[in-house]
């Protein structure tokens, strides 16, 4: 199951070929079954979580558009580097006023 794409087709599939529905598991685990629909289109770490233990997948794998955790949603790599620059450079600016 390694190197392949999950989507929500598989991993439910994954689910019923051991025996497990997605209200089963978020009973199992003691979550609140919403949680698990809803993990399809927004975040939600325990469910997921939840997915990737049973399916002893890691949870990266399942929904690596979500991991690595970022602390910034809003801006891309070349963005903050950007912007690193232009602060560093009006501290520079302050250092130079004062």
């Amino acid at each position: 199951m390694n190197n392949q794409t999950w989507s929500k087709a598989r991993i439910k599939c994954a689910l019923e070929e051991k025996g497990m529905t997605m209200t089963g598991l978020a009973q199992l685990q003691g979550i609140d079954p919403s949680h698990f629909r809803h993990v399809w289109n927004r975040t939600n770490r325990p469910a997921e979580a939840a997915l990737a233990e049973y399916l002893s997948v890691p949870v990266a794998e399942l929904f690596p558009d979500r991991y690595p955790i970022r602390k910034s949603r809003i801006l891309s790599k070349e963005n903050e580097a950007l912007i690193a620059s232009k602060k560093a450079q009006r501290e520079a600016d302050k250092r130079e006023a004062a």
